[in-house]
């Protein structure tokens, strides 16, 4: 995986927009991260606690990591402040 911590992609990550794989909710989320099957989106966080919500469920880990790559892939190559990814 590739990881980027530049000051655009902080920015970009902000105004993360994910529709989840059921397309029952559209989130902008802070962060996004791979829990075994799972891929998280948090929300918000803070010193103490940790808001989260299931972005999508895959067959293994190695599609919830492809699907990590693609939301990566679609902040660098996005020119806007805007991201919206819909988990397949």
């Amino acid at each position: 995986m590739i990881i980027k911590s530049d000051k655009k992609m902080r920015e970009c990550l902000s105004m993360l927009w994910i529709i989840t794989q059921d397309g029952k909710s559209i989130m902008n989320v802070q962060e996004v991260t791979v829990d075994g099957k799972k891929l998280i989106g948090i929300i918000s966080s803070s010193a103490m606690d940790q808001w989260s919500n299931l972005l999508g469920k895959y067959d293994s880990k190695e599609r919830a990591l492809e699907i990590l790559q693609a939301i990566f892939t679609s902040i660098e190559e996005n020119n806007s402040m805007y991201t919206t990814f819909f988990c397949v």
